[in-house]
C-alpha cells in the first residue's frame, strides 16, 4: 500500500490483539531507513501483523476493507502458520558463516568449525544483525584481517553488536557500542555475555557517547546518517587510526567519501552486491 495509508492501517491494527507488527519496503526502493519510532519513507509499504491462531479473521477483514485507499482484497491477505519450534527453524536457515580466513559467526550452540580461530556466537532470539547482509559481510572481512590486540574501538550503530563484539573477541581492550534503539543495546549486552566479553563492551545511546581517540571506528549504518555524522565520527578516530564505513550503495559512495575527505583522504573502496565498504587512515 502507499506510505500515506500505512500509518492508519498500523494504528488500527495496534488496537487489535496483535502479537507483532512490522512495516517493510513493499517494492525494492533503496530509501534511507527511518529512525526509531518514525514512519518508513518507502513509496510502497507492506504492513505485516501477527495474531494468535484463534483470532477471528472476519472482524479484521471488515475493518481493513473500510480503510480508504487500500485496494481490497488485492492488497490484503491472511496466512495461517502451523505450530513450529521457531528457534529450530532459525537454526536450520542460519548456518555457521566464515569471513576471511579465521573469523566465523556461529548460531546458537552449533559446533564451532576446527578452522575457526575467532568465533562469535549469536543468540537466535536476537537475530537481527547476523552478518548475512553484504554490508556486515564486508566489515567482518576487513575485521578478520585486522589486529585488534589492546585497541580501543567504537561500533557506531551497533545493532546486535556483531562488529563490536567481534573486535572484543579479537583482543580489543575496550569497545563503545552505540545505538539509538534500546532493543539493539539490549541485544548487544546479551550477545556480549554469551561470548564472555561483557567486560570489554560499553553499550550506550548516542547522547551518552563522547568522541575520543579510538584506534578503530566502525559504522555500518546508511549513507545519509554517515554523511551527517562525519564530523563526529572523524573526531572519534585518533591520528593514524582506522575508519570503517558501510551501509552505502555504490552510487552514494562518492558523496560519503567527500564528507570524510579532510581527515581521511583516499578512502579505499570495496564492492559487494551493489554495497560499498570504505576504509581509511586518519591523517589529521
Amino acid at each position: 500500500m502507499s506510505r500515506q495509508n500505512a500509518p492508519l492501517v498500523e494504528r488500527l491494527l495496534e488496537n487489535e490483539p496483535v502479537l507483532a507488527l512490522t512495516l517493510t519496503d513493499d517494492a525494492d526502493d533503496p530509501v534511507l531507513e527511518p529512525g526509531v519510532g518514525e514512519t518508513p519513507l518507502w513509496p510502497s509499504v507492506c504492513v505485516t501483523a501477527l495474531f494468535s491462531g484463534d483470532t477471528a479473521v472476519e472482524p479484521l477483514t471488515h475493518m481493513l476493507s473500510l480503510v480508504p485507499g487500500v485496494d481490497w482484497p488485492h492488497q490484503v491477505n491472511f496466512r495461517k502458520f502451523e505450530d513450529e519450534q521457531w528457534e529450530r527453524v532459525w537454526l536450520d536457515r542460519f548456518k555457521p558463516m566464515q569471513f576471511g580466513s579465521e573469523l566465523w559467526i556461529i548460531p546458537g550452540d552449533t559446533k564451532i568449525p576446527a578452522s575457526a580461530k575467532y568465533a562469535l556466537r549469536l543468540d537466535p532470539g536476537l537475530a537481527f544483525g547476523t552478518g548475512t547482509h553484504p554490508t556486515t559481510h564486508l566489515c567482518l572481512e576487513w575485521m578478520d584481517a585486522h589486529d585488534f590486540d589492546a585497541e580501543t574501538v567504537v561500533d557506531y550503530g551497533c545493532g546486535s553488536g556483531v562488529l563490536g563484539i567481534t573486535a572484543a573477541i579479537k583482543g580489543a581492550k575496550a569497545v563503545d557500542c552505540v545505538d539509538n534503539d534500546p532493543q539493539a543495546l539490549t541485544a548487544t549486552v546479551d550477545n556480549a555475555k554469551r561470548n564472555r566479553v561483557e567486560g570489554n563492551i560499553n553499550s550506550m545511546a548516542p547522547e551518552r557517547f563522547t568522541p575520543g581517540s579510538a584506534d578503530v571506528v566502525l559504522a555500518n549504518i546508511l549513507a545519509g546518517p554517515l554523511i551527517d555524522l562525519a564530523p563526529r565520527l572523524s573526531a572519534s578516530v585518533r591520528p593514524g587510526g582506522s575508519l570503517v564505513l558501510s551501509g552505502i550503495l555504490d552510487e552514494q559512495a562518492a558523496e560519503v567519501e567527500k564528507a570524510y575527505s579532510a581527515s581521511f583522504p583516499g578512502l579505499q573502496k570495496k564492492l559487494l552486491d551493489g554495497w560499498v565498504l570504505l576504509t581509511g587512515i586518519r591523517v589529521s
